[in-house]
């Protein structure tokens, strides 16, 4: 029934609303931080509910529609701006039961035992909690943890002080630890009829893949060998368990100077005695590595004992299926494009995915949705235009629920019906949010010194009398993709809100998609001396800003950077190498030093250990410090598990011993990505106010 869905194409572009006339005064920042973004859509196999997480100026809240009419109701609703997330959603099989984590989320710290985030500084220290609703009635909180998941038979476990957890649904009892491990758990997954489960035993530089199979029998090891095993995925009746193999850390052995193919392998193995089988390797080569763009492999288990994953073997991340008793593997998405947001259909015969392809000009920079069989090739695509769509939810009957936006509308979340009716929005935009200020960005390319291609997004302002300042962005990651439109990620909506904003003011913004970002081919992200080991992608925020200059409506003699995370180590680098052509930068939590802490790469051998973090000092900002005269403002939060603190103290101190102009805005116990819009807030304010003394006469 779902291919009637192809009824639906080009609902994106009907869904694109008739920009008005920009106001005389473009309306103030909290304005186009109003809007609201969509996050953790979920729904039960065959279910005719679907649930999901709305995150609107601070306040957090889940929403439940239900067939047949799915109308949306509030099923917890945020009441503070107190930067406590609400994630994992996840329903039961049967879909009675909704589990989700309230707590401030960053899992880099809480798998490796340091406490919950408190990016309010509340006097009581917060805890990652587990919350569920039984048939949708008032959530009762269940344990404290993390990682939910719901069996058969109506028992959730979860993780917590790295140990698996049980507790009824209902709430009632209390909390059992299921069994001891002395690895990181993850990857929990319940067998399918809930008696069993399988779990992901970190140790280091090695991982098995466990099952617990009851209170009187060990865990049973599935073909434990030196590599690192994940990705666990039951097969429909029980009897298997799949999961991809890596043979550890793949520069250990090789300088990490040099490109080291990480291959990777299928294996299927029994639950009852461990016993497991190669099903399938993939080539010693670059393109046979194991995936490194977000959310991974995709294991699933498909209709006709089919094993479906992601790899790159064509040089795009795409699907494949293989029989699980071996063979060779079948390219279902052939194309330059990549798939994400894979998910089965409820009978397991097809996969409903997000591609950045369609046939329009500047797809590449977008997201629409797609359906393909498990067995054979011949996508069919299930919408277009110049919106955006991901996370394609199956629904019985046929509907289908799915995440839409466009270059003016935030993320809404969308139903379109087995008929051909749709879309019907189950969420709305704020009435508040400037919809019609906001400019269509424009896609463009340019060329860096080696020759490479590079795209970007143009936001050009709608008065465009005069020469304007000129802004670059680049986005953090690095393997993101900055979009025509409002993004899937939380970080990536405000950084286009942002952008959309700085236009609004009189800028002309060029968001760069720099070498090691996704969407562009394996290649693409995967360049030669990048990083640590070269800084090769530099290269294209500097053509970036050559094409900026060379705009007529731009004047060449203003132009800034901003970006955060890994955009803030690449304003560092434009700041500190090429102060005559990057006036002034707002560098958000990034890093400056890759020889300094945690960023120094691990190595078993010495050898050229020296040589490399000579290399890596070489390639970061603080190499090139004499150099940076123009002015930068640095923002983080001191709590940050991401880029240490420390990266912003030292660039900060050697700033301050030279001389060169900067000013600070730090926040307190916040985490890397804000977790409080009033965070965001005056970080923004602050960068708008710094930019525009600097950029502005």
């Amino acid at each position: 029934m779902l291919k009637r869905l192809s009824m639906l194409a080009g609902f994106a572009a009907m869904a694109l609303p008739v920009l008005a006339a920009a106001p005389a005064t473009p309306p103030g920042l909290e304005s186009f931080l109003a809007y609201k973004f969509v996050g953790s859509l979920t729904a039960p196999e065959a279910g005719d509910r679907v649930a999901w997480m709305e995150l609107h100026k601070g306040l957090r809240s889940i929403w439940l529609a239900q067939g047949p009419d799915y109308r949306p109701r509030q099923l917890v609703a945020g009441k503070s701006d107190d930067g406590q997330d609400l994630s994992e959603l996840a329903f039961s099989p049967d879909g009675r039961t909704l589990v989700w984590v309230r707590g401030a989320v960053d899992h880099n710290g809480w798998a490796n035992g340091l406490p919950a985030a408190n990016p309010a500084s509340a006097v009581v220290q917060p805890q990652m909690e587990i919350w569920a609703s039984v048939d949708g009635r008032a959530p009762v909180k269940v344990g404290e943890g993390e990682e939910p998941i719901v069996s058969a038979s109506g028992r959730i476990a979860f993780l917590r002080d790295n140990q698996v957890w049980t507790v009824a649904a209902d709430g009632k009892g209390k909390p059992e630890k299921l069994f001891y491990d002395r690895g990181k758990i993850d990857s929990l997954a319940w067998s399918p009829d809930g008696v069993r489960l399988a779990f992901v035993s970190r140790r280091g530089d090695h991982s098995f893949i466990g099952v617990y199979g009851g209170p009187d029998r060990p865990i049973s090891w599935l073909a434990p060998a030196t590599a690192f095993d994940d990705s666990p995925v039951w097969s429909p009746d029980g009897r298997h368990v799949a999961f991809a193999r890596r043979l550890g850390i793949a520069d250990a052995l090789a300088s990490p100077l040099l490109a080291t193919p990480n291959p990777f392998s299928l294996w299927v193995a029994s639950p009852d005695d461990g016993t497991g089988r190669l099903v399938w390797q993939s080539p010693t080569t670059p393109e046979g590595s194991y995936p490194a763009v977000p959310d991974g492999l995709f294991l699933m288990w498909g209709a006709g004992d089919r094993l479906i994953f992601r790899a790159e073997m064509d040089g795009w991340p795409h699907l494949y299926s293989i029989p699980a008793g071996g063979g060779q593997p079948l390219l279902l998405t052939p194309g330059p494009f990549m798939v994400e947001h894979v998910t089965l259909t409820p009978d397991r015969t097809a996969l409903l995915y997000s591609a950045n392809t369609g046939g329009a000009a500047g797809d590449i920079d977008r997201r629409h949705l797609f359906r393909v069989a498990v067995d054979r090739p011949g996508p069919l695509a299930l919408s277009s235009g110049t919106g955006l769509e991901w996370l394609p939810t199956p629904l019985a009957g046929g509907k289908l629920a799915y995440v839409a936006s466009t270059p003016a509308v935030p993320p809404r979340v969308a139903l379109a019906s087995a008929a051909g009716r749709g879309p019907d929005f189950l969420s709305t935009t704020d009435a508040s949010f400037p919809s019609n200020v906001l400019v269509a960005p424009k896609p463009v390319t340019f060329t860096a010194r080696d020759g490479l291609t590079i795209h970007g997004q143009l936001f050009l302002p709608q008065r465009r009398a005069g020469k304007h300042p000129g802004l670059i962005f680049v986005h953090g990651g690095p393997p993101r993709q900055m979009l025509l439109g409002w993004s899937y990620m939380d970080y990536y909506t405000h950084s286009y809100a942002m952008n959309q904003y700085l236009a609004s003011r009189g800028y002309a913004v060029l968001s760069v998609n720099y070498r090691l970002g996704i969407g562009y081919g394996r290649a693409f992200q995967h360049p030669a001396k990048a990083g640590a080991i070269g800084n090769s992608e530099y290269q294209d925020v500097v053509a970036g800003a050559h094409f900026l200059q060379a705009l007529p409506e731009v004047d060449g003699g203003r132009i800034g950077i901003w970006g955060g995370s890994y955009g803030g180590l690449l304003t560092a680098q434009a700041l500190a190498r090429d102060s005559d052509l990057f006036k002034a930068g707002v560098d958000f939590h990034g890093v400056h030093d890759w020889s300094i802490g945690r960023n120094a790469p691990p190595r078993y051998e010495q050898g050229d250990y020296a040589a490399l973090m000579k290399l890596a000092f070489e390639s970061s900002p603080e190499a090139a410090l004499k150099n940076w005269r123009s002015p930068v403002l640095l923002i983080q939060g001191d709590d940050d598990r991401n880029v240490r603190f420390e990266q912003t103290v030292d660039l900060a101190r050697r700033l301050a011993a030279q001389g060169t102009a900067y000013e600070e805005l730090i926040f307190p116990n916040e985490v890397h990505g804000f977790l409080r819009y009033d965070t965001w807030l005056r970080a923004d304010a602050a960068m708008v106010r710094f930019l525009d003394a600097q950029l502005k006469p």
